[in-house]
């Protein structure tokens, strides 16, 4: 592990908490929403009047994002000469929602602070996205549940071609993307090469670094849906693509059904997936792999939010728990099969991404809701598809 400073103090500072061991107690304590006065330090003059623009940009445009929706003139007020200790303003926050008006949320988090310094933005955006989960509330305690109990999707294979489980971790030492150097980039990758060289098992493989991957390996990895590309727009306007490829890579087992990336829009995503819908080994083979990194790396977790990473829409448990999934009948139709999903709490992706047509019928499905419930109801949202 990296000898980076370890939940530095900052004196009347909210601070986000390591991961907590049975018995311990908090490092820091946050409040129900609210928000904080940051950091004190002044927003640079330069960056104030881009602060300022980027506001009057968004006032402009027509967007159905939540940004668009929740920074209003009074909370754009607030939060405009708000500074986190690590240094990040609300520009951070907002530049890619402001840079893409079709973004569906539009605001990242620099760093951990940022969920409390900029919470007057931060909470209604996580409330509605996480299906009414309140600045008074608490994210639940971690709890797997009963691998036995999730049964095979779809037995006979008649619609179900892949099922994939895969969870979000920042390691506890390192920023979020935009406030990530190359060095801590880096760092992070021989923090994780480690903890990979422990694995056993089904879970034992290979790791492969992006900077000394050749151009043919890395796209048959990417053509077979195992590896990230550079080049999402929404995550380069968040500055999370800053020294590419450095410190990013993919760690595969033998048979490709688990799987980690490095460095691309978290810190770690970790993966399990294969053909057809077991799901119910699929989720296991997911969570022991969690619990073996976990040996070796600390993952960060908020008394109140949960897991904490880069997107408020993967805050909690992190989870998501997809099928890909052939629906001839109804496939041609997006907007009922979106406003079906919506009644379970799912979220559907085409084959080029949300709310696009699939020429064959073929949709993403997927749990849409990952704070306030447990890892075991967010996979088990997975089962209304079958």
């Amino acid at each position: 592990m990296s000898q980076l400073p370890q939940c530095p103090p900052r004196p009347n500072e909210p601070q986000i908490c390591c991961k907590l061991q049975p018995g311990e107690q908090p490092c820091c304590e946050m409040g129900p929403g609210g928000g904080s006065a940051g950091s004190g330090k002044p927003v640079p003059p330069d960056v104030k009047a881009k602060i300022e623009e980027a506001f009057q940009k968004l006032e402009k445009q027509e967007s159905k994002s939540l940004l668009k929706k929740y920074l209003t003139r009074d909370v754009f007020n607030k939060l405009k000469d708000r500074v986190t200790p690590d240094g990040s303003t609300l520009l951070d926050v907002i530049q890619s929602g402001v840079e893409n008006p079709d973004s569906g949320v539009g605001i990242y988090a620099p760093d951990a602070d940022a969920y409390s310094v900029y919470a007057e933005l931060f909470d209604p955006v996580i409330s509605d996205y996480h299906i009414g989960f309140k600045p008074t509330d608490t994210h639940p305690n971690l709890e797997w549940g009963d691998f036995s109990t999730l049964k095979d999707l779809d037995p006979d294979g008649k619609y179900i071609k892949s099922t994939r489980v895969r969870c979000g971790r920042s390691i506890k030492g390192y920023p979020f993307n935009p406030r990530m150097t190359m060095e801590y980039y880096l760092q992070m990758e021989k923090d994780a090469q480690q903890a990979f060289s422990k694995l056993d098992g089904v879970h034992a493989g290979k790791y492969e670094s992006l900077a000394s991957m050749t151009p043919d390996r890395q796209k048959k990895l990417i053509d077979d849906h195992f590896l990230f590309k550079e080049g999402d727009r929404f995550l380069q306007a968040g500055k999370a693509c800053q020294f590419w490829p450095k410190g990013r890579g993919i760690f595969l087992n033998p048979t490709n059904t688990f799987m980690v990336w490095v460095g691309e829009e978290d810190h770690l995503r970790i993966i399990s997936m294969q053909m057809g819908g077991d799901l119910g080994a699929i989720y296991k083979r997911m969570v022991e792999g969690v619990q073996k990194l976990e040996k070796t790396l600390t993952f960060v977790r908020h008394p109140r939010l949960g897991y904490i990473t880069f997107c408020p829409t993967n805050l909690g448990t992190t989870v998501r728990a997809s099928v890909m999934i052939k629906l001839p009948k109804i496939g041609g139709d997006l907007d009922s099969l979106e406003a079906i999903a919506n009644r379970y709490d799912l979220q559907v992706r085409g084959t080029a991404g949300e709310h696009s047509v699939s020429a064959d019928g073929s949709y993403d499905i997927s749990n849409k809701r990952r704070l306030g419930l447990t890892e075991y109801q967010a996979v088990s949202k997975c089962t209304k598809v079958s």
